[in-house]
């Protein structure tokens, strides 16, 4: 059986600071969205302030799915520390998943934890 993607032509203009991650598919390999990095970094924030800082940037928290892109497209570009993403924990409502950009391990902890954010946008 033969699978025929096709995907389309996009134009997406980058801020100055922004850096583009990729497109990110659905489970059956279809492109969603496309991702873009933007500039600067929360520090030290708990996961409500990393939400509201990402907000007050013009973008949002990343999904986990979307900070796997990041690590493997823009390490470069990223601090090698604990990023929370946008995902709180499915079973625990005191804890959200975050993701160290030095090694790609993610994993969860307190909302309370003061770890660094970065804002992403996403384009359809």
């Amino acid at each position: 059986m033969t699978i025929t993607i096709n995907v389309a032509a996009v134009e997406i203009a980058l801020r100055p600071g922004e850096h583009y991650a990729g497109a990110v598919l659905d489970k059956a390999g279809r492109v969603l969205h496309h991702l873009v990095l933007l500039p600067g970094k929360g520090a030290e924030l708990d996961w409500g302030k990393a939400k509201k800082w990402a907000a007050d940037v013009g973008g949002e928290l990343p999904t986990r799915q979307e900070q796997a892109l990041l690590f493997a497209n823009c390490k470069t570009h990223l601090a090698h520390e604990w990023h929370w993403s946008s995902e709180a924990h499915e079973t625990n409502a005191s804890w959200a998943w975050f993701c160290d950009f030095d090694t790609g391990y993610q994993t969860n902890d307190y909302l309370s934890a003061e770890l660094s954010a970065v804002a992403v946008r996403r384009i359809l």
